[in-house]
């Protein structure tokens, strides 16, 4: 990846965006505060917008700058009083971006590359795979400031590792290694800090060289079967198995494998 070029597409004042060869690279540009989400969100959700229809894009790569990956909140803009109306109307701003990395059929690997801390780590589990630095280190430290964990952070630890495990680290608050985080179910890979960018790459690229109407719908699919009864998830499944049965990626995958060769998917 290192040898490739990158199409600058746009820089902000607290991210960074690149395209290389179908894979949209999102940086977390603040790592002199630590990349608070508080600080990067808006221009998150509007990437996430133009990233939806843009067809040219398939997988999507979020990181940070230099060795942190997302500290949470900036805790400097939550001083002094603060009505339950101001946090309401906050975390609904936040949930906007959410709702949108869920809902976005293309895959979002999370490359942590160093701390997640707070909604940094929620961000990270809201991603559809987690790749993690071999240094870095998770923290649901919410408890330790007399706050929840927001950003749907209960919702995935507990989705994630369960319920027992999800309640250990919120209420404690204990860091944990990458490593342990592997162990915990919580993310999908460890990687040498050197090889992390290239590792979330060469996932991506699978990514993008898969048939992307059936991906989408995979993710799609695995999103809605948490919160629904078999019975409606079944339904579901039929209609999505319908729509890729119709693409052209289908029919070239049947044919590649009765032909004992590789599939060449074109997204249609």
């Amino acid at each position: 990846m290192n040898n490739k070029k990158s199409n600058v597409i746009k820089s902000d004042r607290n991210t960074l965006t690149t395209i290389e060869n179908k894979v949209c690279f999102i940086k977390l540009n603040r790592p002199e505060i630590r990349n608070p989400i508080s600080e990067v969100m808006w221009e998150l959700l509007e990437t996430f917008k133009k990233i939806q229809y843009d067809d040219q894009i398939k997988a999507v790569i979020i990181t940070g700058a230099e060795r942190v990956f997302c500290a949470g909140g900036n805790l400097n803009n939550v001083q002094g009083d603060i009505n339950v109306f101001d946090t309401r109307k906050r975390l609904k701003q936040i949930h906007d971006l959410l709702h949108i990395m869920r809902s976005l059929e293309k895959p979002i690997i999370a490359a942590v590359n160093g701390a997640a801390a707070g909604a940094g780590v929620s961000l990270a589990l809201a991603c559809d795979l987690v790749i993690s630095a071999r240094s870095a280190f998770f923290i649901q430290s919410f408890v330790k400031v007399g706050a929840l964990p927001d950003f749907g952070g209960i919702h995935f630890l507990t989705q994630l590792i369960g319920p027992h495990r999800a309640k250990e680290l919120m209420l404690l608050g204990n860091r944990i290694t990458a490593e342990q985080a592997l162990q915990l179910g919580m993310i999908n890979e460890v990687a040498d800090d050197d090889d992390l960018i290239d590792r979330a790459y060469s996932v991506a690229q699978k990514i993008v060289d898969g048939p992307s109407l059936t991906i989408g719908l995979i993710k799609q699919l695995v999103n809605r079967s948490i919160n629904i009864t078999l019975e409606d998830f079944l339904e579901i499944e039929t209609f999505g198995q319908a729509l890729c049965f119709q693409t052209k990626d289908f029919k070239e995958g049947v044919s590649a494998f009765l032909e004992k060769r590789s599939p060449y998917f074109k997204g249609e």
